[in-house]
């Protein structure tokens, strides 16, 4: 597994956000203005197609 190193950025006042690697999103087949869940798992964040 290929390790990316991002960073955060503000978007608004509270939100946050994160330029995912292009690798992964053609990997995962993410599509723009694509429905995902997320979650956390401990101190890891999992982001997960919406229809599962």
């Amino acid at each position: 597994m290929e390790k990316y190193t991002r960073k955060v950025t503000r978007v608004g006042k509270r939100s946050l956000s994160v330029v995912i690697p292009a690798e992964i999103v053609d990997e995962l087949k993410i599509r723009e203005k694509q429905k995902l869940n997320i979650h956390r798992s401990g101190k890891k964040i999992i982001i997960e197609d919406w229809k599962k």
